[in-house]
């Protein structure tokens, strides 16, 4: 088997692909992030990792909050937008047509095209380079009802979600498994 080895880099593909929309007194902004993951269950808990020159770093670290916006399908096309614009020089929510609501724990936009959205609070700012990682609480999870089983039971699979790899966007395929399947006895 041959393979090749290469200088240190960002290879951990897919990444989720989020719309994250952030307040500070009067300024709203939203922008587009792909370092972004869970970072622990209990108590719940992400990171988003931001450039400290990006329209929204300052937002972020004055309010202390922001929300993560999953993107779906539908959302792709603005997540590409809202992530090559600044909201230095423009409204993006104006511009693409951002239906908003206010988050339901602080004074934050959330998109509400966006099948689910986590509701963040900064509980520590970390300096790591090129980025800074922004660790949070996630303090409550707003979901589109639409996406709701005969169950009651969250559908991920309807939600269309969309992945980042190597500067492009690639909608999630059919599922393979769930959690435990492999050593489920038969």
């Amino acid at each position: 088997m041959d393979r090749e080895i290469w200088k240190p880099g960002t290879m951990l593909n897919p990444v989720p692909v989020v719309l994250v929309t952030s307040k500070f007194e009067n300024i709203e902004n939203v922008f587009t992030v792909a370092w972004t993951g869970t970072i622990c269950s209990d108590p719940a808990m992400t990171y988003i990792s931001v450039r400290k020159e990006r329209y929204s770093y300052d937002l972020i670290k004055n309010s202390g909050k922001f929300c993560i916006n999953l993107v779906n399908e539908d959302l792709v096309y603005v997540a590409d937008y809202c992530g090559v614009r600044s909201g230095k020089n423009e409204n993006k929510f104006k511009i693409m047509n951002l239906e908003t609501k206010k988050a339901t724990n602080f004074d934050c936009p959330i998109i509400v095209k966006s099948p689910v959205v986590l509701e963040c609070e900064v509980t520590q700012i970390n300096e790591l380079g090129s980025h800074d990682m922004f660790l949070a609480k996630i303090l409550s999870v707003d979901v589109d009802k639409k996406y709701m089983d005969e169950n009651g039971k969250f559908d991920m699979q309807k939600c269309n979600l969309v992945s980042y790899s190597h500067g492009e966007y690639y909608k999630l395929g059919e599922k393979l498994g769930k959690f435990g399947y492999s050593v489920k006895k038969k």
